[in-house]
């Protein structure tokens, strides 16, 4: 096995990088829910459970800013607004059921 005793972020980290658009303690979990499909926003609050409107409407505005999920707003009332992953959203697919598995074994499993 190998042992990285240093890391070389000198032209930018990569993984730092990929951590600033899906770190937060309710991105990845909402990015999980949305592998299912497309969701309102009351079906996300649900299903990620235990986060409030503000701060679950503040994590989808940035997952847009970044391009991983798509808003899309219909013009009826009362006002109807689907979330979807994009493509680049979708990319994340195996990195978030690989980090499902590993909950599953490491940390789940010594709960």
């Amino acid at each position: 096995m190998t042992r990285f005793t240093e890391y070389d972020c000198s032209g930018g980290c990569p993984v730092e990088a990929a951590l600033e658009q899906i770190g937060g303690k309710w991105k990845g979990v909402t990015l999980f829910h949305l592998l299912d499909g497309v969701k309102r926003f009351n079906e996300l609050q649900r299903d990620v459970g235990g986060v409030t409107q503000r701060m679950l409407t503040k994590q989808l505005r940035e997952l847009e800013a970044a391009g991983l999920i798509h808003r899309e707003v219909y013009p009826v009332v009362p006002p109807k607004v689907e979330y979807s992953l994009t493509e680049k959203g979708e990319s994340l697919r195996p990195i978030l059921m690989a980090l499902k598995d590993w909950g599953e074994e490491h940390v789940l499993a010594t709960a």
